[in-house]
């Protein structure tokens, strides 16, 4: 793969963000900054892809420095000017923009005045009140800096699921090579799909631990070893937090049950104790004793493990001691991945996505899907570029010429449209009509009441022509706990509309959370699940969104993109009746 393969549109305007960013923290002047920031805004309102582009010079807004730069990136990956750039900022400045209210421009005032660099500096010039005499600035926004200050790296207790994904991808991806390991297994909280952990536990079957301890302790990224011993090995792993990764090493005739009672709950490995118990049977991580024989048995998997007390495999998801245990004594078929037919909210390079809708295409006829959705943000949206009705009308032409060269895909045309604090939406009734799917979204005024809120949900869902309503609850895991929203009466209101409610597969998301995703099964509520792919990377977001719905014990026949398009049709038809 060419590094223009691997590079997609928003890796270059990250890029020219970032330097711009740098450039304003070094003091340069204000049209050098300028130029940076132009070519970043003119790549994001190009409609063509990265692959599409070939004379970077026709693009009004990138000039002939702009241009260097972004040729060398595509060529080598790397970036001279940031690099350089990188050397002459203090690399304290860097983790300060993550302050609240300071931006790239107070930050620079900061360091060229104050000559604060890091952390320690600005806590003193706050304190000193020194950041309160500055021009600009003043008491309420020195108060405000302080507080971003102590909670700048403050660690919660338990992580946010995005934010170790990617420590957990690194370590499979090690595991997977490994030197005497024979399989392993991610168990805990996160292959139970909780939207926070406290940490990894990994189930690891080898005949060679010692092997296996060696290659352990040479991972990369380690900050400290707290445990290394003959069958467990315990670390931290430094990435954007510190992340605890507890490893288990074991023979590989008890993986199953070890993998077992270290993915489940508490109280679900007590609900499976009392049951064993109750055939004169002890469970322990190393199989199922026979108390009276002392007769140990073993299992190849799980579901072998689960089969020996006469239950259905139960799924890693939904062991809680939710009743998992009597349901699955009959089959209970919660959705599965290889049952999405489709994803029916994903963004181009038309408003904010870092791939054309031929490329977005291209990728879902790959995954096998029946259909996609292309559902760009609307004009409301201008930090993300939304389209007016004339930009979706020319998009629906692109649209077409697509349409010919997937002939077995579904394309359908549609928009992310807003919800507006008023209450109203951002097309009139006449123009949504001729697009063939129409999400309700809120992106605004976070702050607004219960009553205004519901009012302004409510509002989409009795339009017609609003298949699905975006993100719920508008939160981001561990940092935005979204608008004010009645739960009960927003699944009601859907059921009564027949207005699809989305489950967002976006890790920094999972909205609806598993536990309205339950409520939206027991009322026959409609689910949609879908990745709100910004990249061709993200549109893999769909196996966790499916991991959410099944910890919300959700059926495919809830699930509105398992069903085929003809269905989807039928049910569209009932909000018109």
């Amino acid at each position: 793969m060419t590094n223009k393969e691997a590079i997609n549109k928003k890796d270059i305007i990250h890029l020219l963000e970032e330097i711009a960013i740098y450039l304003e923290l070094k003091g340069e002047n204000s049209f050098k900054i300028s130029a940076y920031r132009k070519a970043a805004q003119a790549l994001e309102t190009d409609t063509r892809a990265l692959s599409e582009i070939d004379d970077w010079s026709s693009i009004k807004g990138i000039g002939k420095g702009t241009q260097g730069v972004i040729t060398e990136f595509l060529n080598s990956g790397e970036s001279e000017t940031l690099n350089v750039l990188k050397q002459e900022v203090p690399e304290g400045l860097i983790p300060l923009l993550d302050i609240p209210g300071l931006g790239g421009k107070k930050l620079a005032k900061l360091y060229q005045e104050l000559k604060i660099e890091n952390e320690a500096d600005l806590q003193m010039a706050c304190e000193n009140h020194q950041v309160a005499d500055l021009k600009g600035f003043g008491k309420k926004s020195e108060e405000k800096i302080l507080v971003g200050l102590l909670k700048l790296n403050v660690q919660p207790d338990r992580l946010p699921f995005d934010a170790v994904r990617g420590v957990r991808h690194k370590i499979e991806t090690a595991l997977s090579s490994m030197n005497g390991v024979k399989r392993f297994s991610i168990a805990g909280s996160m292959r139970r799909m909780r939207e926070t952990v406290k940490d990894l536990d990994f189930i690891i079957a080898t005949d060679q631990p010692q092997v296996v301890k060696e290659h352990l302790l040479q991972l990369a990224d380690i900050k400290e070893v707290i445990a290394s011993g003959d069958t467990k090995v315990s670390v931290i792993i430094q990435d954007h937090y510190d992340v605890s990764v507890d490893f288990r090493m074991i023979r590989d005739d008890a993986f199953a049950t070890t993998l077992h009672h270290f993915t489940g709950s508490k109280d679900h490995n007590v609900a499976m104790r009392q049951l064993a118990k109750t055939r004169g049977e002890k469970i322990s991580e190393y199989g199922v004793e026979n108390v009276k024989t002392g007769e140990v048995t073993t299992f190849e998997s799980e579901a072998a493990f689960f089969n020996h007390f006469n239950l259905y495999e139960i799924p890693p998801e939904v062991r809680e001691a939710k009743g998992e245990i009597e349901a699955f004594k009959q089959p209970y078929p919660l959705v599965t991945l290889d049952e999405i037919k489709g994803d029916l909210h994903m963004h181009t390079t038309w408003s904010d996505g870092a791939q054309s809708i031929e490329e977005m295409a291209r990728f879902a006829r790959d995954k096998g899907y029946a259909y996609i959705a292309i559902t760009d943000h609307s004009k409301f949206l201008r930090v993300a570029n939304g389209l007016n009705e004339a930009r979706l009308r020319e998009q629906r032409e692109e649209i077409e010429r697509v349409r010919q060269l997937f002939p077995d895909l579904t394309i359908l045309a549609g928009v992310e449209m807003d919800i507006l604090p008023d209450g109203s939406l951002d097309f009139e009734d006449d123009f949504l009509q001729g697009l063939d799917y129409v999400i309700g979204a809120i992106h605004s005024s976070f702050s607004q009441t219960e009553e205004e809120i519901m009012t302004r949900l409510f509002n989409a869902m009795e339009n017609p022509y609003v298949k699905h309503i975006a993100h719920p609850t508008g939160r981001i895991i561990g940092k935005r706990d979204g608008y004010k929203v009645n739960m009960e009466q927003l699944i009601q209101k859907a059921k009564e509309t027949h207005t699809i409610l989305e489950l967002n597969a976006n890790p920094k998301r999972f909205d609806l959370n598993s536990d309205w995703i339950k409520v939206c099964q027991d009322h026959d509520v409609k689910v949609t699940i879908n990745t709100d792919a910004h990249s061709k990377e993200t549109l893999e977001f769909m196996k966790e969104g499916v991991g959410v719905a099944r910890r919300g014990w959700l059926k495919k026949e809830t699930v509105v993109n398992t069903w085929t398009l003809e269905e989807l049709q039928a049910f569209w038809k009932k909000k018109q009746e």
